[in-house]
């Protein structure tokens, strides 16, 4: 069991590390796009533990790109998971309605 969550573990950072790769994109507001800035949330995502307060404030900063990693395939399914959600409540940040 402990491997089989060390192996989930760490292919979800080979996604987050893929998905670095292919998601940089600067917005209006100045901000870089890098869903690899969001790696202090990775646990709370996937296992839904506490967030740390560093993770809290990466996502504050990534707020603006938020919409496009929900429209992101790759991302897409751990945005829009119940922890995601659970993360920005916790941290007292919106959960983007994207049109």
């Amino acid at each position: 069991m402990k491997k089989n969550m060390s192996s989930l573990a760490l292919c979800a950072v080979a996604v987050v590390a893929a998905v670095v790769l292919l998601s940089e994109a600067p917005t209006s507001e100045a901000v870089t796009c890098s869903v690899y800035e969001l790696s202090s949330c990775l646990s709370a995502i996937t296992y839904g533990t506490t967030p740390s307060s560093q993770c809290c404030s990466k996502l504050y900063e990534q707020k603006p790109c938020l919409c496009g990693y929900l429209k992101d395939p790759n991302l897409s399914q751990y945005v829009n998971s119940a922890n995601a959600k659970k993360v920005a409540y916790y941290c007292n940040v919106s959960y983007p309605s994207c049109s």
